[in-house]
């Protein structure tokens, strides 16, 4: 999908944890006056086809959230010897009021997950803004027999957080996957694993940490 295309999909707007004021030993600021804007430049992989995400920023300003409609992953059974895997990577373009960065504090996935006994499953997800390294997978296991939702967070420590570079638009890269291993579960049997709620849509909300740049 190129970029200035609207995706489709439903979009839900949660109401994100506020992050703290502007603390010493934090360094964390208030989110700025103006509002962020997040435009989607691509969105690639088997796990968000064409019209099965979208992206929408919270009235506040501290979080955005992504829904899909169409991630799942599934293996056992007549499961397409593919299926186990799916992935997707967001390539977004943030606008940023002047004088502010962000860094991803941390993110919340949910889905529902059907894995029986002897069967697994993994969801993991990496971060980078365009020209920086790739972060390494931040991995959470499941294991049958399960039957129900889901959810795993991503935190970053203060210290640890990466920040967008200060009077340089740089696109930030969001990497997701999902996998299913049947393991030692019954021939036949099949467990599968979706980002994606009761209600057809996963929200995945990615709450952000803002300071004022140099200079501001």
């Amino acid at each position: 999908m190129t970029g200035g295309l609207l995706l489709g999909g439903a979009v839900a707007v949660l109401v994100a944890n506020v992050l703290p004021a502007h603390n010493p030993s934090t360094g964390f600021v208030d989110p700025p006056p103006d509002k962020i804007v997040i435009n989607v430049a691509t969105v690639n992989g088997s796990g968000c086809p064409a019209g099965t995400a979208a992206v929408a920023v919270s009235e506040d300003n501290t979080a955005f959230t992504v829904t899909y409609s169409d991630y799942l992953a599934q293996a056992g059974g007549n499961s397409d010897p593919t299926a186990f895997r799916k992935n997707c990577q967001l390539n977004l373009i943030v606008h940023v009021p002047q004088g502010f960065t962000y860094a991803i504090a941390s993110a919340d996935y949910r889905g529902f997950a059907s894995l029986q006994p002897g069967a697994t499953a993994i969801q993991r997800a990496s971060y980078y803004f365009q020209g920086s390294s790739q972060t390494a997978f931040i991995n959470h296991p499941f294991s049958g027999a399960y039957n129900d939702n889901w959810q795993a967070t991503d935190v970053t420590d203060w210290a640890q957080l990466v920040w967008a570079p200060c009077g340089v638009q740089r696109n930030f890269n969001i990497n997701t996957e999902i996998r299913v291993n049947a393991g030692t579960s019954a021939p036949g049997r099949v467990s599968f694993m979706t980002m994606d709620s009761t209600d057809g849509d996963i929200n995945t909300v990615y709450h952000m940490a803002w300071k004022e740049c140099p200079g501001k």
